[in-house]
């Protein structure tokens, strides 16, 4: 059986034991915004596994002298590159699916600032354009 890391089934004092904390400690980073766990109908607490690993870092973090704001910096920091990272992830593969391994463009920039697409073997009209050509590559490339 499976447990789904995002499902909230501990309880203040199980979480706080799993994390090797006392449940107040648990209580105050709940307020600070540190780490908040899911609220059960009655409004008790209840924490998932990934919260337990949070709570892990966190306590490592602070052992290490980083102050409860740097903490919560780090944390927030931590979930925008993974979210930036899922973004990326999923523009790669978009990224793939429409592109054709031979596709390039080639492009002039007009006097005005326009941009022209030009067909292959087409030349500019006016000298003062000047030619770009765009070959898209895979990131890593």
């Amino acid at each position: 059986m499976d447990i789904n890391a995002d499902q909230p089934i501990f309880v203040i004092s199980v979480a706080a034991e799993l994390a090797d904390m006392h449940p107040q400690t648990l209580r105050q980073y709940d307020r600070l915004g540190i780490v908040s766990p899911s609220r059960a109908p009655g409004k008790s607490r209840r924490y998932s596994q990934r919260d337990i690993n949070m709570l892990r870092e966190v306590q490592q973090l602070s052992h290490e002298g980083v102050s409860l704001e740097g903490i919560k910096r780090i944390l927030e920091l931590e979930n925008q590159v993974a979210a930036l990272q899922r973004m990326v992830s999923e523009l790669t593969e978009e990224l793939g699916r429409r592109r054709d391994p031979l596709d390039s463009r080639i492009f002039a920039a007009g006097a005005a600032g326009d941009v022209v697409s030009l067909a292959r073997g087409q030349r500019p009209r006016a000298r003062s354009q000047a030619v770009v050509v765009w070959r898209p590559r895979a990131l890593g490339e």
